[in-house]
Parts: structure tokens; C-alpha cells; sequence
């Protein structure tokens, strides 16, 4: 068993919006943007399915500082490559007021393919997220910790909500983007699989029948990376903040790490129905962290503080092991204390009731921690 973080790697990928300095309406500038970024960075920065998108790809960190230290570099390097153009980034995951319709699709093969396929999907996917991969370097009881994950994702995604507004409407919603993201096929939480054979006896069935094209398709809020020996994390939206994106990636892998250790101890694994994995992630991108939350294991609504604790409580002695415990805990707490992104854009415009506005405060706290 790895009884340090070198054995649990990480790796995380940001999506961003750019917005115009002046309208703060989505600009299709990806195009422009991506060469002045990539002279610094180079493929650590990459285009995404919309003109008005870029990403960004850590390398393989092995600590929690190298995690922040990378995305203090990129969003800097996307911070100046846009002002350079009149243009900024903006960490979240829909945008308050900007209308899909007058976004354009990269002009990139697989992204082409992609709206030729899904249509109107395509057309309006202009949400972001943040995924998190952790090495997992026994392949053979992947799907074992998968198993066991999965049942944890909710409280990362209330963590992490952040998409509250879409087309200038409050919609209600903390992660708006995880209810569009749902109508994609294979989304969502992910079923349980006896074996790693089994799950990838589905990939292949699925390419077969054309459900997808290959295994990159497949967009569950958990999936087994086809080009990494990692567990990649898709439920959460993009973070405000640097220190929120580094507390999900912490919370991350401290899962993988005990539900390693219970995969080698072969405890029991959860049975949870997909269903009810549905039902928990729906409450958590309705409500974040402002209501109650269904704590799966146990069958039962809970105020959404106390299932957070119920997590930390899960993978403390992982965190520790790691050297992560102060740092993410301080952080979760914080987030319980000031609220979600979805809550604190929600403030701004209480407060302004200014659309404009609240993309402001979203350029503000993206560069937060930067300088």
C-alpha cells in the first residue's frame, strides 16, 4: 500500500469563460488568446468545445502546493494573454447573462464532431467545470475504489456549486451547469461494476452500438481515465477561487486514498442505487450548501453541513497522511461559513442588482491568491 503522496498523484483541469472587458458579455477570442498563453505554458493551456472557452491542464503534482502553484501560473498566464486583448478569464461555471446562441464551436475536428453528433447540446454547452485526476498505480482494484467514491461525490459538488444565473435569470439552482450537463448521455453518477472486466466490457458494447464514439465519451460524474492510470473527478463546476479548486482536488484524492485502503481490506462497498446517486446529486446542485442533502449511506436527509463533516470525518486520517488536514479543513470551513460561489455571486447581485456586476466579482475572485 502507498503510504505517501507520491502514490497518489493529482492533476486538475480548469475551464474558464472569456468575457469582453467592456460589455462582460462571452467573447469567441480563444483563437487569439491561446498562442499569447501557450508561449509561457505551452499545452497546459488548450481550446474547449466554444470559441468563449479555454482550459487549462496542471502537470502530475504530487503535493497540494504544486497543485496551487500550477493553477496560480496558468490562471495568471490567461489572465495576461486576455488583458492583452481587452479581454478577461472568469472561474465559473455558466455565465450570469450571455445567450449560447451567439457562441461559435472551435473549429477544431473533435469539437466539430461533437456538434455534428449532439446538435443542440453542442450549441449549448457553454458550461465549466473542474476535474481532478488521482493515480491510482494498482489498476486492478480501480474499479473497486470506484465503487466506493461514488457515493461521496454529492457534498464535492455542493462544495463547489457555482453556477447559479444562466440567460440573466436566477434559475434557482447553485450548480445550474450539472442540470444541463445531465442531458447528456452517460452522465451523471455512475452504476457500480463486479469487476474492472466489466466495466470495460461496457465501454467496448457502447462503442459498438454507437452509444459513443470511444471511451472519452462517457461523462459520468466519476469515470476510469482511458489515457491515465488515474480516477478522474467530473462532478465538480469550476471554483471561484484557487483555495476552493485546491480543497476539492485535497478532498479528492483523500477519497481515493481510503477507499484504496478499504478496497485492500475488502470492506463492504456501499450498495447504493444509481437512482439514489441521482436523487443526492440533484439536491446538491438545487440547494448546495443551503439545505438539507441525502446522505446515501445512510438513506436520510441531513442539513448540508453535517454531511460535509460526515466527509471530512470519512477521509481525515487519509488528509493527514497526505499533510492535508489543515489546509482543507480550514477551507471547508470557510466555505460553510461564507458560502458557495453560487451563494456569493448571489449576494452581489441581492446587493447591486447588476448582472454586470456580478461578472465583475467573478474576474475579482478568479485572480484571487494570484499576486
Amino acid at each position: 500500500m502507498p503510504t505517501d503522496a507520491s502514490g497518489f498523484t493529482l492533476g486538475i483541469e480548469e475551464e474558464y469563460l472569456i468575457v469582453d472587458a467592456q460589455t462582460r458579455e462571452l467573447d469567441s477570442a480563444a483563437a487569439r488568446i491561446l498562442p499569447r498563453a501557450q508561449r509561457t505554458l505551452g499545452e497546459q493551456i488548450q481550446p474547449e468545445l466554444q470559441l468563449s472557452q479555454i482550459e487549462s491542464v496542471s502537470p502530475v503534482c504530487q503535493t497540494l502546493a504544486e497543485v496551487r502553484q500550477s493553477l496560480i501560473q496558468q490562471r495568471r498566464s490567461l489572465i495576461d494573454a486576455t488583458a492583452a486583448l481587452g479581454k478577461h478569464i472568469a472561474a465559473a461555471a455558466t455565465h450570469p447573462f450571455s445567450h449560447w446562441n451567439n457562441q461559435q464551436v472551435h473549429p477544431k475536428e473533435r469539437y466539430q464532431s461533437l456538434l455534428r453528433e449532439f446538435r443542440q447540446l453542442a450549441r449549448e454547452q457553454g458550461i465549466q467545470g473542474c476535474h481532478v485526476h488521482v493515480g491510482l498505480s494498482d489498476p486492478a482494484l480501480s474499479h473497486a475504489v470506484f465503487n466506493r467514491v461514488r457515493v461521496w461525490l454529492a457534498p464535492l459538488l455542493a462544495l463547489s456549486a457555482n453556477s447559479p444565473f444562466w440567460l440573466g435569470e436566477d434559475t434557482g439552482y447553485s450548480s445550474f451547469r450539472t442540470e444541463i450537463w445531465m442531458r447528456w448521455p452517460l452522465s451523471g453518477p455512475p452504476p457500480t461494476f463486479a469487476s474492472l472486466e466489466e466495466y470495460r466490457e461496457l465501454v467496448q458494447s457502447l462503442v459498438a452500438v454507437k452509444g459513443i464514439e470511444d471511451a472519452t465519451k462517457i461523462y459520468w460524474d466519476l469515470r476510469l481515465s482511458e489515457r491515465y492510470p488515474t480516477i478522474e473527478f467530473r462532478v465538480a463546476d469550476i471554483c471561484l477561487t484557487i483555495d476552493e479548486a485546491v480543497m476539492i482536488a485535497g478532498l479528492a484524492r483523500a477519497l481515493v486514498r481510503t477507499c484504496y485502503e478499504q478496497a485492500l481490506q475488502d470492506t463492504p462497498i456501499p450498495a447504493v442505487h444509481q437512482e439514489l446517486l441521482r436523487a443526492a446529486h440533484w439536491r446538491a446542485a438545487r440547494y448546495g450548501l443551503e439545505n438539507e442533502l441525502v446522505d446515501v449511506n445512510d438513506r436520510q436527509v441531513i442539513p448540508a453541513h453535517e454531511l460535509v463533516e460526515r466527509l471530512l470525518t470519512f477521509v481525515r486520517p487519509a488528509l493527514e497522511a497526505e499533510g492535508d488536514w489543515d489546509e482543507v479543513s480550514a477551507q471547508v470551513q470557510q466555505v460553510l461559513q461564507q458560502g458557495n460561489g453560487a451563494s456569493r455571486q448571489r449576494a452581489v447581485y441581492q446587493t447591486t442588482g447588476d448582472m454586470q456586476a456580478v461578472v465583475d466579482y467573478i474576474i475579482s475572485e478568479t485572480a484571487r491568491g494570484i499576486v
